[in-house]
């Protein structure tokens, strides 16, 4: 497991950006061999979609030759819903980008079979090769995806019911009501992400301390699934110094002084 720390989230950004821009080079992905992403929504990761975006203007970066599988989806919000993750992904990232759109996998929150979408979903990483890279965010209660605090650490992809402080984090993008905000989303398993061959956590702020203090200090612990990745062979959290607020000096400097 690494942790990196950087100044601040500008910074925290643009590291995992220029990580993922890096993987996705080395890979040397071609016409028969695509290198497969997954990736989160939020406001954490929008700073390292913006330098994506820029290294793919520049002309450093392609994504032509990469698929990539979304986190999660509201349920029942429809498609081309503002604050749907379709609708993020699409303004934020993917029509800023070349990558096909068939190639461009999100879970339907409105398929007439919801558990049937969750099975194809798992069946289509299958297919793929399973996920080279996979980047995630987490909620201040350390929940990664919509694994809320006691899901199973070996779960798939599934329906899953929004905890309450999710619904309050979320109230933001709905105005602020409740009434708005969805209360069932379609999310990848722990153990889904956990099949990835690599994985990127990105913790940034100061309210998500003891969210990053609870997944490197403590246990493993269902109440807090991002914990899981401590048994991932290859997990790199990437924070600022606010989110470090909560661990003990003797492991930061340890990770600041272990950067490999």
């Amino acid at each position: 497991m690494r942790l990196v720390i950087l100044d601040n989230y500008d910074l925290a950004s643009e590291w995992a950006a220029k990580y993922i821009c890096n993987r996705i080079i080395q890979f040397k992905p071609g016409q028969d061999r695509y290198f497969t992403l997954g990736l989160p929504t939020g406001s954490t990761p929008l700073g390292c979609y913006k330098k994506l975006i820029e290294y793919h203007k520049n002309g450093d970066l392609s994504f032509k030759y990469v698929k990539t599988f979304n986190m999660d989806e509201y349920v029942g919000l429809p498609r081309n819903h503002p604050e749907s993750y379709h609708s993020y992904m699409w303004n934020n990232f993917f029509k800023h980008i070349d990558i096909d759109p068939n190639n461009a996998h999100i879970l339907d929150g409105n398929a007439s079979d919801l558990q049937a979408e969750c099975d194809a979903f798992e069946k289509k990483i299958e297919e793929a090769g399973g996920i080279d890279l996979f980047v995630g965010g987490i909620g201040p209660d350390g929940h990664i995806a919509f694994n809320e605090p006691g899901s199973s650490l070996v779960s798939r992809t599934r329906l899953k019911t929004l905890a309450m402080d999710t619904i309050l984090a979320n109230a933001k993008y709905f105005d602020g009501d409740l009434s708005k905000v969805p209360t069932m989303a379609l999310t990848v398993g722990v153990g889904t992400v956990m099949d990835a061959r690599e994985v990127m956590i990105l913790i940034t702020g100061a309210h998500k301390a003891f969210a990053l203090y609870k997944a490197i200090e403590e246990g493993v612990n269902h109440m807090w699934t991002v914990s899981a990745f401590q048994q991932h062979p290859r997990t790199i959290f990437v924070c600022d110094e606010d989110a470090t607020l909560e661990l003990r000096v003797k492991t930061v400097k340890y990770f600041k002084a272990n950067i490999c």
